[in-house]
């Protein structure tokens, strides 16, 4: 059984890199080296005043933070998340599992994993010290952990009850400046990100301030490398369609997944919701869709799911539809910590297909389309 010294470590090395974390410097223009790439200014609302960012593939997570945003407050804790969750994917990789559930060690405990992933995250936010208040699935009550600059909500292990199965699963977290998790919204979100745990380890982000979003590969080594950055989603013939039961009793829901069948689009559905979102955003195409019905009560929460996947699908070029309202999940009030909603995620094209065919409008969209066409 691993010591309570072994399983800090990681954490204690965040910390380490934290303090040696240069100041921070703007950067202007085109990056040297193969792979730059020059990109374009975000339409986010932004805290501070605009940038210019360029950022270069190839380059690490750390020379990324430096170029994307001014704040080390911001860098640190996406620093800290990182780690938190490279050492998630490997308690993750090296579970024992059973019928009933998968566990790991955590010091002297034997922990479900999804607990151990909100144990981890939650020691890494206070290792930051960037984080006033942390809440997740696990933990819905803010707790204060001792930082300033930002508070974050995130789901510690999406799709926990496939790890089993060997599927991937992943982590989702929004952080939001100040120390309020309720009474916002997602576009109030300085960042969002998510950890996939698969055949590869990724950890994908988006900063409201930078354009774009952001996939960082794990190495051998442990480092993060900068391999794609993705600012459009165009149209495209996968779905993956949440709560099929749904349609059971949700006519317009029934003749929603009948087009995508009598069109011939590829069914690409795995059960969780992070591999099935992050594929919109990797293959640059697709729609996910979870919708609600008299008989099946929406199950997402938009604090800690929801308003976080919404940024970073909204960066990478896509388009969200939250709240049967035909507005952005970036949009919701968030009211309370454990607000649900039904959502749909997808190119411009497939969220206004969406809300035509289960609010029979879309006016939002009227103009992009027309564009896109």
């Amino acid at each position: 059984m691993a010591s309570m010294s072994m399983i800090r470590q990681p954490c204690r090395g965040v910390e380490r890199s934290l303090q040696a974390m240069p100041a921070p410097i703007r950067v202007a223009g085109r990056c040297a080296g193969k792979g730059a790439r020059k990109t374009g200014v975000s339409l986010f609302p932004r805290r501070q005043a605009p940038m210019t960012i360029t950022s270069a593939l190839g380059d690490s997570l750390e020379e990324y933070l430096q170029t994307a945003t001014s704040d080390p407050n911001l860098r640190r804790l996406m620093t800290a998340m990182s780690e938190a969750i490279r050492t998630i994917a490997y308690k993750v990789r090296t579970a024992s599992c059973s019928s009933t559930a998968c566990i790991n060690t955590f010091g002297d405990e034997q922990l479900a994993v999804d607990l151990l992933a909100d144990k981890l995250l939650f020691e890494a936010l206070r290792y930051s010290h960037a984080c006033k208040y942390a809440c997740s699935e696990e933990n819905p009550e803010p707790l204060d952990v001792g930082g300033e600059g930002f508070s974050v909500a995130f789901d510690p292990l999406d799709g926990s009850s496939i790890v089993d199965t060997n599927f991937s699963v992943g982590t989702i977290f929004g952080v939001w400046p100040g120390d309020k998790l309720k009474d916002i919204t997602g576009r109030q979100q300085a960042a969002a990100g998510m950890g996939i745990y698969g055949p590869r380890t990724v950890y994908c982000i988006a900063l409201a301030e930078a354009p774009g979003c952001q996939e960082f590969l794990l190495q051998d080594d442990g480092k993060w490398l900068h391999v794609k950055e993705t600012e459009r989603i165009e149209e495209g013939k996968i779905f993956s369609p949440g709560n099929l039961r749904a349609t059971f009793d949700n006519a317009e829901y029934q003749k929603l997944v009948q087009h995508y069948v009598q069109e011939q689009y590829t069914l690409r559905y795995t059960g969780g919701m992070v591999p099935d979102v992050f594929q919109i955003i990797v293959k640059e195409q697709g729609v996910f869709t979870n919708v609600i019905s008299p008989t099946t009560k929406a199950k997402l929460r938009i604090l800690f799911e929801v308003a976080p996947l919404a940024l970073l699908v909204e960066k990478a070029g896509g388009h969200s539809s939250a709240d049967g309202k035909c507005i952005s999940g970036l949009d919701v009030e968030i009211k309370q910590y454990d607000q649900r909603t039904q959502i749909c995620f997808g190119s411009i094209k497939e969220v206004a297909r969406f809300e035509k065919m289960l609010y029979g409008k879309s006016e939002r969209f009227a103009k992009e389309e027309q564009l896109v066409a």
